[in-house]
């Protein structure tokens, strides 16, 4: 009884989420015809790219913003609040809403600490592409060491709550 009502709360889930994302596209219409600009394939690419902690990802995403400028590509940072990369089921509609029919910003380069999230499950056709660097578990924790104990190059003057102590 308990899987089933596990299944059925899944179910009443999606059915709302999907619901939630046809009323946002009727929001987005005038007199309910949809204004569709129209996007070349190559121009209807949007790549999210789940930044994993000391995988060298800061690196990879300057390498990232030089390259889609050079490309025309639009680079956005997906902030999640306190850095939790589990967004509510409201925060997945509009997150997958804004991803697929922000126009003006296609192609688009995605990058920050979120979790995967499965578009087909809101009735997307058209999926963004997903992108990940990993790294040795050893290596990322030795690095993950340093980075608490002296801090990055990156934002050198930034005091961090979990630094330990230099000594």
């Amino acid at each position: 009884i308990y899987i089933e009502f596990l299944f059925l709360s899944s179910l009443t889930e999606r059915a709302i989420a999907r619901h939630e994302v046809r009323e946002i596209e009727q929001r987005h219409t005038v007199d309910g015809l949809r204004q569709d600009v129209t996007l070349d394939e190559e121009d209807d690419v949007v790549i999210i790219y789940n930044r994993v902690p000391k995988t060298a990802s800061t690196s990879f995403t300057n390498i990232a913003y030089d390259l889609c400028a050079k490309n025309k590509y639009h680079v956005l940072h997906i902030n999640t609040t306190k850095n939790n990369p589990v967004m509510s089921l409201q925060d997945q509609v509009r997150f997958v809403k804004n991803v697929t029919s922000w126009k003006e910003m296609k192609p688009g380069f995605y990058h920050g600490h979120i979790s995967y999230l499965d578009f087909a499950k809101f009735g997307v056709k058209k999926k963004p592409i997903y992108i990940n660097v990993i790294r040795d578990p050893i290596e990322r924790l030795v690095s993950y060491y340093y980075f608490l104990r002296f801090g990055d190059d990156y934002r050198p003057g930034l005091r961090r709550r979990k630094q330990g102590d230099k000594k």
